[in-house]
């Protein structure tokens, strides 16, 4: 059978090997092949697929000794491999730069993510029900650290949806050693995937603010959850009596798809709007450049590149700095 390429792997390695999974979510979908194509469609537009599909092919053969999944998500040990294949393996991982969630560690190889995506996961992880034997579903769940986070919780699946496929790609890199299907992505729009599954508990992380209907957003995710499941939602907050909304045009921190940044009482009250009860703030912490910064795995601008050089307190376009909010609420 001659290679797949890029297209290709992520249409069968997320659809046909993950399928008996996710299939038990997507049930009433009429046939997968349909959403299998949409995935073929979109890598095979893009751009740096070529460069991912030598970077997947790249990776050296090994079984991971151990697997632990803490803070950093570990995979294998660093003497499982020889001094030449840990060399390949950290020229491989860099070719799927830029990494923006970990940290993960590979075979004694450390990716430096962007986002210290741990720090993020201490602060919801103490509100959350138990996620023991629980269906996840993880919107915008970038290369799927937080799926990992969730599976060592206990949850039985993560179903994450993700429309970045180079963060789909790195997925695809750390699913070549572990093959675990508890984690999958499917790489769609979540506009794009039926509402056909029940979930019992929704995670949102980063990803309101970058919507252009927000309620709207709030709303579609309340048929994918089961009567009293729980949502959790991570976003940028304004002021406590203002909410910031921007034009096209404009931009929040040096982003271009910002679209609104509610305060906490707006974010309730969108909650309450969109079918959800019980809703509250568990959480709202200022952004440092300690937990965003740019790091050798991640070269391009970061947090302090959004800054005021003279006022780290504002962004550059004079707007608060980055101030974000968890929320959690029950679906009626």
């Amino acid at each position: 059978m001659p290679e797949l390429g890029i297209a290709d792997r992520m249409a069968v390695t997320l659809g046909d090997r993950l399928d008996p999974s996710l299939s038990t979510l997507f049930d009433a979908v009429p046939e997968w092949r349909v959403l299998r194509a949409a995935i073929r469609d979109a890598a095979t537009r893009h751009g740096t697929s070529e460069r991912w599909e030598c970077a997947l092919a790249a990776l050296p053969a090994a079984t991971p000794s151990c697997i632990a999944v803490g803070d950093t998500v570990d995979i294998g040990a660093a003497d499982d491999l020889d001094t030449s294949a840990c060399a390949r393996l950290s020229t491989a991982l860099h070719e799927l730069e830029p990494w923006r969630k970990g940290p993960f560690r590979l075979f004694g190889v450390t990716i430096d993510a962007e986002w210290r995506s741990d720090w993020k996961w201490r602060r919801i992880a103490p509100h959350l029900t138990s996620l023991v034997g629980k269906r996840v579903l993880d919107i915008g769940c970038g290369n799927g650290y937080y799926g990992w986070r969730m599976c060592a919780a206990g949850a039985s699946l993560v179903a994450g949806i993700e429309t970045n496929l180079g963060h789909v790609a790195q997925h695809l890199a750390l699913q070549h050693y572990t093959n675990d299907p508890r984690n999958s992505i499917v790489p769609l729009r979540f506009e794009a995937v039926p509402a056909t599954a029940t979930f019992d508990t929704a995670f949102s992380l980063g990803v309101l603010y970058h919507q252009r209907d927000p309620q709207e957003h709030l709303a579609r995710l309340r048929p994918f959850l089961r009567s009293g499941g729980e949502l959790v939602v991570e976003t940028l907050v304004a002021d406590p009596d203002e909410t910031l909304l921007f034009a096209d045009d404009a931009r929040y921190a040096r982003m271009r798809n910002v679209f609104a940044i509610p305060s906490s009482r707006a974010l309730l009250e969108w909650l309450r709007s969109a079918g959800f009860e019980g809703g509250r703030i568990v959480d709202v912490t200022p952004t440092t450049t300690d937990e965003q910064r740019r790091t050798e795995w991640m070269r391009f601008e970061s947090l302090a590149d959004a800054l005021d050089p003279m006022d780290p307190t504002r962004t550059v376009e004079g707007h608060r700095a980055p101030l974000r909010a968890v929320a959690i609420a029950r679906a009626i």
